[in-house]
């Protein structure tokens, strides 16, 4: 038995669209992913929205009796339609604090499909890490393809001599939400010199 113990995730911050998106696939799993955090009792923290991917996780994590805290500025509460029937949610005043206070929040963080705004807090969280201003996991969820542009980009942006070979062990992929915490716990272990077949 390993000497380390590895911290338990207790909150995974989700980024993902305040839309649907064109497949209904996208909101099956972020249903999926929500009763999955409900039923391991991890809390989710999100943009606090009650639209699209975001509405319909949090909305999961609630019905299975998880805990939600949604973050979402002011001028947003009207446009992404706050969601004020969760656990906590907390009004900040740009999107600077939200991203800050999500992260202060969150032992990990998971990208489902989104746009411009999931990207945006996205790449936030992984400079912070190439940075070395964090060592949380962050997984990618790559459901049904749709971060596959995204991954060749970054693999387009290595090989060209813009970022280092280790940026692509700043984040790790996976192919279906049942894999998230898996994955966040993998890194979690390896990163306190633990195995994670041990817990």
């Amino acid at each position: 038995m390993s000497k380390y113990r590895l911290p338990k995730v207790k909150a995974l911050c989700v980024f993902c669209g305040s839309g649907t998106g064109t497949d209904p696939r996208w909101r099956q799993a972020a249903t999926r992913l929500g009763n999955l955090l409900a039923a391991e009792g991890v809390r989710l923290v999100y943009g606090g929205g009650h639209l699209g991917l975001m509405g319909a996780l949090a909305e999961a994590v609630m019905a299975g009796g998880g805990q939600v805290t949604g973050i979402i500025p002011e001028h947003l509460t009207r446009i992404e339609r706050a969601y004020t029937d969760i656990t906590e949610l907390q009004v900040v005043d740009s999107m600077h604090t939200r991203k800050r206070r999500m992260f202060d929040l969150a032992d990990a963080f998971a990208v489902m499909p989104g746009g411009m705004g999931t990207l945006d807090e996205t790449f936030e969280m992984l400079t912070w890490k190439q940075l070395r201003l964090h060592d949380k996991p962050l997984i990618v969820v790559n459901q049904d393809g749709y971060w596959s542009p995204w991954l060749d980009l970054a693999a387009h942006v290595i090989a060209n001599g813009f970022a280092h070979a280790d940026t692509a062990r700043l984040y790790t992929v996976v192919d279906d939400v049942a894999q998230v915490l898996p994955a966040a716990l993998a890194e979690m272990a390896h990163a306190v010199g633990g195995d994670p077949e041990l817990f």
